[in-house]
């Protein structure tokens, strides 16, 4: 068959196919001269050409216009002088602005045209169909797409303003700008200008960007992955989406043997049959004609398959109408119409076929409802499909969840990993450091790196963050440190340490699930245990108490006394029996009244009894005053015998926050310290205030030096810290203690990059250690090494409710110290009666001591004679002899005087 090509002069071209009986003419518009569309415009119509079956009395005569891109003014006058002499179709052209002339123009005469490009119009034109996929299900597909492959946040950058309305439900979903873990879900970058766009690469790197979707024209893709991989932004964290549905025709080259992700979609599927043999067949042809041509299946472009598919169904369509058509010549100028080109439209529109660019399906409008996007994946053999997406069906994935699995695990086996991590025990400590690799450390996070390294068969190497910080934002310099900076750097894959899972790095960086589940509790010292206290007895009264407790006994007893002597009720007859005594004595002395009250006072009593009203509302009051202070007293005495003394503690944050005696801190800069800072808790707001003005200052730069301080700091400083250090630290040193319940709920989490391909596995490896109990056990292995008895023994005798001597020792004292007192006051006693009996019986002191001496120590005798001198005896005779001369009455009072003598004798 031979190709016809439109001579400069129409009306000679349309001479010479006059004769051409049964002929039906196309016309193609294209931009260039023999591009890749235009060979499969021609390619299509001679395949119908040679297919009877397709056409049986009618031969497809293309003519082929080249216009410029955005000359659309010459592109109308080609198309009136076209109609003028009768056309059958337009195909093409591939731009908008000469695409949209074409499009009104046939609207108004009824000729079909059969676009292949992305339709910006809203507004459907009855005589045109469009084989490029629908606008709004196209922006649907993108979404869908990029949403299924949970990209919680990604950076769009486009080239043109087209390209937002593809992301119009991106932009849709989105509303706030927020997702729910509160950081941006995307930023929308344009390309510059210039060329060189490193520039705005090298500022989307520093944003720490991971998750890139690429809208520009095919043949800038592979530019500026060049220059993204010159600024560092290409890199096994970095995951790209290419929106460009010919992206899958490029050679990428060393990208295919990168790490960096690369996704694409496409409409052509070179696996499909249609594809291949159409490629075959041309290839074929072309080399027949001695012009041989570079073209794969994977390198057919969509706008030629398109072109292809949109020759076909022209002619399925005038096969299928079942009747004669006959073109005729329209002017632009007396608005003609072609009275058979609605009746073709509509037909195409009902057809329903299998074409290079898959299934295809229009509605009444003459869009595109139904098509298939491939979703493939950059390998080393080029891109492989992974899923599919249709507007019936929605995503569906091509690779089963065990080859995703197993390709992920090969993927890890292959690696080693750099893990950064910080000294800090039990976590992390330099066992030598002269070693070298991960010889040079031990410790519990260095056991659960190498227990998943095991279980996922990769490898590791241990390294130490250069400033040794866990992570944090300075708001200043916009910048992270520690940990969390060598991670968004790429200069580690992985981070452990006690590093906690917050809010604030958690935006920057991602995490695996919790290892170690915390809290923040407050570090303090043992209550010191003071020396046994022999007069602990004393301790339930102060000494103030005592002293006015002295001076009431004192005061109490002189005015009982004195109110004995005043009032006459207190007064009485030292005889009974004797009607009319002489004398009248008083019993109340001194003496007594200090044996009244000191009687009363050890709730003994005594034989004095007061009689007067006064004397007893004195002695109503002291014993009133007696039983409140015993009454407290042996109330004390229990709690004072029973627990130590302890000097000022705290029981939970609220007492910490209520004195000023004991200062308390954190560690700068950690997670600790963010809490207290950014909590709304206005208790916690204050601690933090109090904690930022506290002069020196309470922050530590290591838990180290906070729990150095609370050694030294002899219960004047606490410690805020996790709840797992502080189980750790009271292992170690049997001094300290947790106080209080935890203020907080959160975990211990392995750090990594965003979008790290391999935290899926290192979460589900870390989830199978903890039901197995092999987290618990590396936490035993840590927590509890050395022999702790000393703190397990000191907390059992602490626990011991029971007295021993050295609480009740004074007691014992007092009462040897009272006896040692009685005895020597006996001594002198006897001393003092051995010199009035020596005085008496005009003896030597020596004899009267020896016979009282002797007399004491026989200790059967039960009576004493009295002594009297020989003085009393001569008057005791005197008596009874004047006595004798009395009456009877008085003879009968000596009597009974005399047998009282003798009884006493």
């Amino acid at each position: 068959m031979e190709y016809y090509k439109i001579p400069i002069d129409l009306k000679a071209t349309i001479r010479s196919l006059t004769p051409l009986l049964g002929k039906f003419i196309i016309v193609g518009f294209f931009h260039s001269e023999d591009s890749e569309q235009e060979l499969a415009f021609r390619f299509a119509i001679e395949r119908i050409n040679h297919d009877i079956s397709i056409l049986p009395d009618t031969v497809l005569v293309p003519i082929i216009e080249h216009i410029s891109v955005f000359d659309s003014f010459n592109t109308s006058l080609r198309v009136c002088n076209l109609t003028k002499n009768g056309i059958g179709g337009i195909f093409g052209p591939q731009s908008t602005e000469t695409s949209v002339v074409v499009n009104s123009i046939c609207s108004v005469m009824d000729v079909p045209h059969l676009e292949t490009l992305w339709d910006l119009s809203s507004v459907p034109v009855a005589s045109t169909v469009n084989l490029f996929p629908e606008t709004g299900l196209l922006a649907k597909a993108l979404f869908e797409v990029i949403e299924d492959m949970d990209w919680a946040s990604y950076t769009i950058i486009y080239e043109d303003d087209e390209a937002l309305i593809r992301f119009q439900e991106l932009l849709k979903s989105h509303k706030r700008g927020y997702t729910s873990e509160g950081h941006v879900p995307f930023t929308v970058w344009q390309l510059l200008d210039d060329e060189d766009q490193r520039p705005l690469l090298k500022e989307i790197k520093n944003s720490s960007a991971s998750r890139i979707v690429l809208d520009c024209s095919t043949d800038k893709i592979l530019t500026i992955l060049e220059q993204a991989k010159e600024v560092n932004l290409v890199g096994e964290y970095q995951n790209f989406f290419l929106t460009s549905l010919d992206a899958h025709t490029l050679d990428f080259g060393e990208f295919k043997y990168g790490k960096t992700n690369i996704t694409a979609l496409r409409l052509i599927d070179p696996q499909r049959h249609m594809v291949q043999a159409a490629v075959h067949d041309l290839t074929f042809a072309e080399e027949k004609r001695k012009r041989p041509l570079l073209l794969t299946p994977d390198t057919v472009k969509t706008e030629s398959a398109l072109i292809f598919d949109a020759v076909n169904l022209f002619a399925k369509a005038l096969h299928g109408i079942n009747q004669d058509l006959s073109v005729k010549s329209l002017s632009c100028y007396e608005l003609d119409k072609w009275e058979y080109g609605y009746s073709l439209v509509e037909h195409m529109k009902l057809i329903e076929m299998e074409g290079m660019s898959g299934k295809i399906k229009f509605d009444n409008n003459g869009r595109r409802t139904f098509f298939t996007l491939d979703v493939t994946q950059l390998m080393s053999t080029g891109f492989r499909k992974i899923g599919s997406w249709d507007p019936e069906n929605r995503m569906t994935y091509t690779r089963s969840k065990s080859e995703m699995e197993r390709e992920l695990f090969q993927s890890i086996s292959n690696k080693t990993f750099i893990v950064v991590s910080r000294l800090g025990e039990p976590y992390l400590r330099e066992k030598d450091p002269n070693a070298q690799g991960n010889e040079r450390f031990e410790g519990f996070s260095l056991d659960l790196i190498d227990e998943i390294a095991k279980d996922l068969k990769f490898q590791y190497k241990f390294v130490l963050a250069p400033d040794g910080q866990y992570g944090s934002y300075n708001h200043e310099t916009k910048q992270w440190n520690g940990l969390i900076k060598e991670l968004r750097d790429r200069k580690a894959d992985l981070a452990i340490c006690d590093l906690t899972i917050t809010y604030e790095r958690r935006s920057a960086v991602d995490f695996t699930m919790p290892f170690m589940p915390l809290g923040i509790s407050i570090l303090f010292s043992k209550p010191t245990k003071q020396p046994p206290d022999l007069f602990s007895f004393l301790s339930p009264l102060s000494l103030d108490v005592w002293i006015y407790m002295a001076t009431a006994y004192l005061g109490v007893s002189l005015i009982l006394y004195f109110l004995a002597r005043c009032t006459p009720n207190e007064w009485e007859n030292p005889h009974p029996c004797n009607p009319d005594p002489t004398e009248l004595e008083c019993q109340f002395s001194l003496h007594n009244c200090l044996w009244f009250s000191i009687g009363s006072l050890m709730a003994q009593g005594c034989d004095l009894l007061p009689k007067a009203i006064s004397t007893r509302v004195v002695a109503g009051m002291w014993w009133f005053f007696v039983l409140i202070m015993i009454s407290s007293y042996t109330a004390n005495l229990a709690a004072f015998l029973t627990m130590e003394r302890m000097d000022a503690t705290i029981e939970s944050v609220e007492d910490l926050a209520k004195q000023s005696k004991i200062k308390y801190g954190v560690l700068n800069g950690g997670s600790t310290a963010n809490f207290f800072k950014t909590s709304n808790d206005s208790l916690y707001q204050k601690m933090w205030s109090v904690m930022e003005s506290t002069k020196p200052s309470v922050f530590t730069s290591s838990n180290d030096e906070g729990v150095e301080r609370v050694l030294k700091g002899k219960r004047g400083y606490a410690f805020f810290m996790e709840s797992t250090s502080i189980e750790y630290q009271i292992e170690k040193h049997c001094d300290l203690m947790q106080v209080g319940r935890t203020l907080d709920s959160k975990g211990y989490g392995i750090a990594m990059p965003f979008d790290s391909p391999y935290r899926i596995a290192i979460s589900g490896s870390v989830l199978k250690f903890q039901e197995s109990g092999k987290i618990k056990q590396l936490k035993n292995r840590w927590w509890k090494r050395g022999d702790k008895s000393a703190c397990r023994d000191d907390a059992g005798k602490t626990a011991s409710n029971e007295l021993g001597l050295s609480n009740v020792g004074g007691v014992f004292l007092v009462l040897l110290a009272g006896c040692t007192v009685a005895f020597f006051v006996a001594i002198l006693e006897f001393l003092w009666n051995v010199r009035k009996v020596a005085v008496q019986e005009k003896i030597s002191p020596r004899e009267a001591f020896i016979h009282e001496f002797m007399f004491a120590v026989q200790c059967y005798l039960k009576t004493k004679p009295v002594r009297h001198t020989k003085e009393e005896e001569e008057d005791d005779d005197d008596d009874e002899a004047v006595v004798v001369e009395k009456d009877d009455s008085f003879l009968h009072i000596n009597a009974y005087d005399d047998l009282n003598v003798e009884d006493n004798d």
